[in-house]
């Protein structure tokens, strides 16, 4: 994904001349900015995630993205400005996803943008999620994406949650479902991932509903069992 195409070699067969032409074009064709910089930015969450921001070289991204480090150069001034965009980029992602899903009034939503992002750019969601509160030039950075993202299970617990536990709850639940696609990356099957969202959304809204009685209320419920 992203690598430029292996270039054609210095011999020539019969079939290799019939087609030098239309090689040779396909394969000196220069990728529009935003495709290049979209690869750029798999390459590098690949080589972040796999040796953490000290341990990655800005050839090491070159290298990942199948390119020149005068070309990632070309892209993006420095180390720290590309691990930066590699998590903007992701939490972009989810935005556009989650808007697209509640316009559609998709169920499920949560789990289904998740694990929607996650398959496109396994690494970049694994980096901002799991990588990146690590890492102390970026740890900042993390949190305040995460506050973004966590909104959303805000909105849905208010007034669902006694207010001195909403936001306890808001976090909870947020992650859960991080947590639960990130293990899914790991041991789940893509295959079944719609089911995945069903178990996940399942889950979630159980624990919602447990919220969502006070102390008094579960004593009470205890006491009818």
């Amino acid at each position: 994904m992203g690598l430029l195409p292996v270039p054609v070699d210095g011999w020539y067969t019969g079939e290799c001349i019939l087609f030098s032409i239309p090689m040779a074009t396909a394969s000196t064709r220069p990728l529009p900015r935003a495709e290049r910089q979209a690869a750029i930015l798999r390459g590098a969450a690949a080589a972040f995630a796999r040796a953490g921001y000290a341990g990655t070289s800005m050839e090491d991204i070159a290298a990942a993205s199948g390119i020149t480090k005068l070309i990632v150069y070309r892209h993006f001034d420095t180390k720290e400005s590309l691990y930066r965009a590699v998590l903007q980029r992701v939490f972009d992602r989810l935005a556009e996803e989650f808007l697209a899903a509640y316009a559609q009034r998709a169920g499920g939503i949560g789990a289904r943008t998740l694990i929607t992002v996650a398959r496109e750019d396994p690494a970049g969601f694994e980096l901002l999620w799991r990588h990146a509160a690590r890492e102390p030039a970026f740890a900042e950075y993390a949190r305040e994406l995460r506050d973004h993202a966590v909104d959303a299970s805000r909105a849905v617990l208010s007034g669902r949650v006694e207010p001195s536990l909403h936001e306890w709850a808001a976090q909870t639940v947020f992650s859960y479902l991080v947590e639960a696609t990130l293990n899914w990356l790991e041991f789940g099957d893509a295959t079944r991932d719609d089911e995945f969202v069903v178990l996940t959304t399942a889950a979630a809204r159980a624990a919602v509903q447990g919220l969502g009685a006070t102390p008094a209320r579960s004593a009470r419920a205890e006491r009818s069992l």
